[in-house]
């Protein structure tokens, strides 16, 4: 009982902390590279576009380093899936309904569509090569040109809201980035560990820990920025950090792990898994793109689609 609250302390912990480092390695990166004079054009392409992913790429790192790519690919598929679902369905209920632009919108989603085919065609064989890992996460870039070009004008707006105006030195910002770096490092390592402790003592796959309970807690970055960005009626900004963070995930948190330590994935519970996202993001995408717009009931759709993967997933695993 000692080590199962400890775990669970741990765990929570660890998320507290990797959403502050994240904020604070993006904000003071973003404005070290400003300051250095990189254009904001690589800034929203790289840092701004990855920011609020940072959690799960460490994660993919360090879970596949310890040898447990289900922790990878579990947090990596259900934080792409709460994105679209359940951050997607709360913000109507947090800040009104907003409008989508349905073009934009129709393009956003299928690179996320078919970013989550490639990942299920290479689970569907129980591993990652790491061929397929520099794939995966090569095929970001395609995406990012596609991105910036449809969502240009949000990309612009966040830059400015992530670089700080400051007189700052250099140093400064680029110490304070290490520290949010290493925190978030330190974090991973403590949330990975207790994911592993948690398994084992309650006898649950790490896959469903880490697509259920992970996934939740490494989207909160998207959720807070979502917001934030709504209030200031800044609409196409929290749709394209909503879809492209689905992307990220899809791609460079599940693949980059992989390159450095290629391994076996559990593809009984990760196929069904993506099937699902697969499914979840198509009927989000459909119903946004017929209405043009987000509201309560659109928001209500969106959460029972995230609520239902649970009864899907666990009748899965109780079939195993």
């Amino acid at each position: 009982m000692l080590v199962i609250t400890f775990s669970i302390f741990i765990f929570i912990l660890g998320v507290i902390i990797i959403v502050y480092s994240s904020d604070i390695a993006v904000k003071h990166s973003a404005t070290l590279a400003a300051q250095l004079g990189i254009s904001n054009l690589v800034i929203g392409v790289t840092l701004v576009a990855i920011g609020t992913d940072i959690s799960e790429i460490f994660n993919s790192i360090i879970s596949s380093s310890m040898g447990h790519a289900d922790i990878d690919v579990g947090d990596s598929i259900g934080s792409s899936l709460a994105q679209i679902t359940l951050v997607f369905g709360l913000l109507p209920m947090v800040c009104g309904s907003f409008k989508v632009r349905r073009q934009e919108f129709i393009v956003l989603g299928a690179c996320q569509i078919i970013a989550l085919f490639v990942v299920y065609a290479i689970i569907s064989k129980g591993y990652f090569t790491r061929l397929d890992a520099i794939f995966v996460v090569g095929s970001l870039v395609l995406y990012s040109i596609i991105i910036y070009n449809v969502t240009k004008d949000s990309i612009i707006e966040r830059i400015d809201l992530v670089i700080t105006k400051t007189d700052k030195s250099k140093k400064y910002h680029a110490a304070l980035a290490a520290l949010g770096f290493l925190g978030v490092a330190l974090s991973s390592f403590m949330i990975v560990l207790s994911v592993i402790t948690i398994s084992m003592e309650f006898g649950v796959d790490e896959f469903i820990i880490s697509f259920i309970f992970l996934s939740i807690a490494t989207s909160l970055p998207e959720l807070a920025v979502d917001i934030a960005a709504l209030k200031r009626k800044h609409y196409n900004m929290a749709i394209g950090d909503v879809i492209g963070s689905c992307i990220v995930d899809s791609t460079l948190s599940i693949g980059i792990g992989q390159i450095f330590f290629p391994q076996a994935v559990s593809a009984e519970l990760a196929m069904p898994a993506i099937l699902y996202t697969i499914f979840a993001s198509f009927i989000v995408i459909t119903l946004v793109c017929w209405r043009q717009k987000v509201d309560k009931k659109a928001g209500a759709i969106f959460l029972a689609l995230y609520a239902i993967s649970f009864i899907v997933l666990f009748q899965v695993w109780t079939t195993m």
